[in-house]
């Protein structure tokens, strides 16, 4: 393809694309397809020679789209929102383009700088504190944006742990870093996200979880008893996961409390509102983040609910130099010679002086070596007192640009040492402190004067993800944003609504936000029979979820293109597929629930019952169609000019027949009773 066809075929592009999603409300929103089914479609090797354009995308409309989940559907309320917006496409198609890398300053100026704004204006947004924001130099705090929450959630485990072993090496310099990662151990919900056991095991430490109360919240009581416990088993607290909007029932926990006993203890707090954090844009529901001020992390996906299409996880950090140290690797070829006057999301050197140049750090992947106890120190591992691990060291091996260098308790570096020499004798060239002497295990160290920020997650290369959720910031604007949230909440309530009114349904625990949990009265078989034949039937997609033995149905709005007319829709579907259900087992499209209808009363009957009714006349907008209403339900306001006004505008008030043509009678006069 060359760029005159891109032009035509792109432009083709974007009108499918238009269309795709305008029309989406009409597709199948879940597949009926089976395992397999591209495989046989589909050539087993690529092809020879080149293909047409044409031709390949007819396999999109003929192969590919009848296989696909349709996420953008206004029928589709399983797992939480992956929405996406037409200035996040035109971002993503401008990034894409560009392809530019921002992992340094040096790699995209722009790129870097407008990530850092770009997150310093959703941190406001959301009404973050201070401390996690990026606007001054010397603010140790800042954003970065990550692939998903998952990995936000790793990034800060791998950060904690690395905390936390630096502590305890200095305490028992005898230990090598393996034999401390045993003692470790962090905390979550029952109700936390599988990616929380996931980063647990990836970071080798133990993970406890703590049973959350009746309504789906871990709360501080239950946290300070299990890690007290631990603590009396030679067990070490060093990180704790707080969810704000859980998976199953989209529950809170308790920020505040956790938060409290994480300071008592020492133990980082990272705070993963991976849904719920959007709709912390408005005010009304920041209630939520009470306590955010104690936590060390907190990342939200955007790619959810903010209509900023996958991937883009928004994750603050109180001290990014705890990320630094973890994932701290400066190869020369990454250095530039604006190192320190801007943020760079993975490589550069710290603002310290020479001999902190060394940072304390223990390498997990390297196992480095701690020299072994002096004979006099004492033989036991660890002395704890009160469960807190005491003893202290009085040398450490640190670690310099993958050179071990010894040190004393104050970071001194002895003159003995390779390193020494190498750092006094340097000299400066484009803003490096170069090695004079050639190359030996030492290559070259960056100026320990400037402020250059290292590592801020795991991967080296990082698309240019800022431009989309710049794009839908500006494009939306604060009070749009704000409209889109609450219009989804809105209409998970008039669902919630729906189910109430039926008898045959219930909703098990308190719906939050834009997410309602529920099911059948009766066995857990019926609700999971009922989501099996919803899904197949494809007109709506839904997920399960159990929380302390209740199978539940996760209804979650997950388009901003849902209406009224889509919910009751959606909700009709399930009707009917539950009175199938129902009556296949018990017979009646009731099941076994007793339901008393209301006996009709006739306008007669109710005024004979309430002799205070009354009646009011009134003009719809088209002629001739009256409105009869229960005028027993009118109130006036009392403010005095309020009523003076309309006093004025009743004397006044008269329609001439020409004004209302199909009206017969020359006046109107209405009652008010």
């Amino acid at each position: 393809m060359d760029h005159t066809e891109f032009r035509v075929k792109a432009k083709e592009m974007v009108d499918y694309i238009a269309d795709y999603l305008e029309n989406i409300r009409d597709r199948r929103v879940y597949p009926g397809v089976q395992p397999g089914y591209l495989h046989k479609l589909l050539p087993t090797e690529a092809p020879e020679k080149p293909e047409k354009w044409d031709d390949i995308f007819k396999d999109v409309d003929q192969h590919i789209m009848p296989g696909l989940v349709h996420w953008q559907s206004p029928h589709m309320h399983a797992y939480f929102p992956a929405l996406t917006s037409y200035p996040s496409i035109m971002g993503d198609m401008l990034s894409s383009a560009l392809n530019v890398l921002c992992f340094t300053w040096a790699s995209s100026p722009a790129g870097t700088e407008l990530e850092t704004i770009a997150m310093n204006w959703l941190g406001k947004l959301l009404g973050l504190p201070e401390c996690f924001l990026n606007e001054k130099n010397d603010s140790p705090g800042g954003g970065v944006i990550q692939t998903t929450a998952s990995e936000a959630t790793l990034v800060s485990l791998l950060a904690a742990r690395t905390r936390a072993l630096m502590e305890l090496s200095k305490l028992n310099p005898e230990l090598q870093a393996a034999e401390l990662l045993g003692h470790l151990i962090c905390y979550c919900s029952d109700q936390a996200h599988s990616s929380v056991e996931k980063a647990g095991l990836i970071g080798l430490v133990r993970m406890r979880y703590i049973e959350s109360d009746e309504g789906q919240s871990m709360r501080g009581a239950k946290l300070e008893e299990a890690i007290a416990a631990d603590k009396e088993k030679g067990l070490v607290p060093f990180w704790v996961c707080a969810t704000l909007g859980t998976t199953g029932s989209v529950a809170f926990d308790n920020l505040r409390e956790i938060g409290q006993v994480c300071q008592k203890h020492g133990a980082w707090l990272h705070v993963d509102a991976a849904y719920a954090g959007s709709a912390f844009v408005c005010p009304e529901y920041r209630h939520w983040l009470d306590g955010v001020e104690l936590a060390d992390s907190f990342a939200f996906n955007p790619s959810k609910w903010l209509m900023v299409n996958f991937d883009c996880t928004a994750m603050w950090v109180k001290d990014s130099t705890a990320l630094h140290r973890t994932f701290n690797v400066n190869p020369i070829y990454l250095r530039h010679e604006n190192s320190g006057k801007a943020i760079d999301y993975m490589v550069g050197s710290q603002n310290e002086d020479i001999k902190k140049l060394t940072l304390k750090k223990i390498n997990i992947m390297n196992d480095i070596d701690h020299p072994k106890a002096d004979d006099n120190k004492v033989d036991n591992k660890f002395n704890k007192n009160n469960g807190v691990i005491t003893q202290i060291e009085n040398r450490n091996i640190t670690k310099v640009d993958a050179v071990e260098v010894s040190t004393d308790v104050d970071g001194n570096i002895g003159k003995d040492d390779d390193l020494y020499d190498a750092v006094g004798d340097t000299k400066n060239l484009h803003g490096y402190n170069k090695i004079s002497h050639g190359c030996g295990k030492i290559i070259q160290l960056e100026d320990p004067n400037k402020k250059e920020l290292l590592h801020w997650q795991i991967p080296l290369s990082r698309r240019f993800r800022a431009l989309k959720l710049w794009f839908v910031l500006r494009n939306y604007g604060v009070v749009g944003i704000q409209k889109h949230i609450r219009e989804g909440v809105r209409l998970a309530q008039k669902f919630a609504a729906l189910v109430l009114a039926d008898p045959r349904f219930e909703i098990p625990q308190p719906s939050n936000l834009g997410m309602v949990a529920f099911r059948l009265k009766g066995d857990n078989a019926f609700t999971e029979r009922l989501l099996k034949r919803l899904n197949a039937r494809g007109y709506i997609h839904a997920v399960p979820a159990c929380f302390k033995g209740i199978y539940v149905i996760r209804f979650t709005i997950t388009s901003q293109r849902t209406t009224n007319q889509d919910i009751l829709d959606d909700w009709n579907e399930i009707k009917i597929v539950a009175s199938e259900i129902l009556t296949d087992v018990f017979g009646s499209e009731n099941g076994n629930i007793a339901v008393v209808k209301k006996p009709r009363i006739s306008l007669k009957e109710t005024r004979e019952l309430n002799a205070t009714f009354g009646t009011s006349l009134l003009l719809a907008n088209s002629p001739m169609s009256p409105k009869i209403v229960n005028g027993t339900h009118a109130a006036i306001c009392d403010y005095e000019q309020v009523l003076t006004s309309c006093a004025q505008t009743f004397a006044q008030l008269k329609m001439e027949p020409k004004d209302s043509p199909g009206a017969n009678t020359e006046t109107i006069e209405a009652k008010i009773c």
